[in-house]
């Protein structure tokens, strides 16, 4: 099992909470970070189906990015139950040389699609 996944989600929870009009809420029992109003665009999941990983889930384009990334670095990241059928990636954040700035770079673009228009125009990030 992953260790104590109170710095992994410090982190996460850090970064999404900058992001314009984010909120947390939690979803299933974790952390899901949302646009106030609107659409989730992360989730925190740590051992959620008893299989020992700690993760971030996030949105990409769709089910070809979603294969690319994947294909690209499995140990990293994987479909996740559930939301890996609508093109949504889980980052494993279990291992020690974890490299922040592509998490970070990767919600960040989460919150790019989820946002609605009014916050894209007004600068996005």
């Amino acid at each position: 099992m992953s260790p104590d996944p109170e710095v992994p989600l410090a982190r996460v929870r850090s970064y999404c909470l900058a992001l314009p009009e984010a909120e947390e809420r939690l979803s299933h029992g974790s952390p899901g970070f949302l646009i106030s109003g609107g659409k989730f665009f992360a989730y925190f999941w740590h051992n959620h189906h008893n299989d020992g990983e700690t993760v971030a889930i996030v949105r990409t384009t769709g089910h070809d990015e979603q294969q690319m990334l994947i294909e690209n670095d499995p140990a990293f990241y994987y479909a996740p139950p559930y939301l890996g059928t609508f093109g949504w990636v889980a980052m494993r954040l279990d291992g020690a040389d974890l490299d922040w700035d592509r998490v970070d770079d990767r919600i960040a673009a989460s919150w790019e699609l989820a946002a609605p228009e009014r916050l894209l125009e007004a600068g996005g990030r």
